[in-house]
Formats: structure tokens, sequence, C-alpha cells
């Protein structure tokens, strides 16, 4: 499974530089607010756009994804911590193994 992901990601990565190479030289004009006579505007490239605005997309949910997982890994080793303190611990060793082990070997004769 996880070659199938990272051939994915290898393919979605080419066609997006692919994208970005392709576009570099091309401006675009990008409106960003409204003022009293008309908008503020940028000229700047594609590429550049498309770049900025997948970031824009792309933080916030890997943010959430972060922050969701180290949610559930405390979870987990909270868990596991109880149940480690709840399970009791087996004697290392009973009184008779403890006596069979300090008594002499009887002379054989």
């Amino acid at each position: 499974m996880q070659i199938i992901r990272t051939l994915i990601w290898i393919v979605i990565t080419a066609v997006w530089v692919a994208f970005l190479v392709l576009n570099w030289g091309e401006k675009a004009q990008v409106m960003f607010w409204p003022l009293e006579n008309g908008y503020l505007q940028f000229a700047w490239p594609v590429s550049f756009i498309a770049l900025v605005f997948f970031l824009l997309g792309f933080a916030p949910m890997w943010l959430y994804h972060r922050a969701a997982k180290w949610r559930w890994q405390r979870r987990f080793s909270a868990l596991e911590h109880s149940v480690r303190a709840a399970v009791a611990s087996p004697p290392l060793a009973t009184s008779t193994q403890l006596d069979a082990q300090h008594q002499p070997e009887e002379p054989t004769a």
C-alpha cells in the first residue's frame, strides 16, 4: 500500500511541476481589495498564484491532521499507561522455588 501512495505522490508532483514550469511566464491580474476607484490589483505569474493558494488550502488541513494525530497519540498512551498500572505484575518467584534453590543437594553415595 505504501508503494501505491508513493507513486500517486510522484505523479501529482510531476504534474504540479510541469504546470508551474509551463505557466511561469504567464501573468494574471489578481484583485485583492475593493477600493473607492476600483480594486487593488497585482499582476503575478500564474504558477506563483497557484502555489500560494495551494499552500493556503493545504496548511490548515495539514495542521488539523497533525493536531488530531497528536491528540490520538496522547489518548492511546494514557490508555496504555492505565492498563499497565491496572495489571498486577507476577511475582518473581514463589517461596517454594526460593527454598528449592537454597537447599544444598544431598551427596549421593
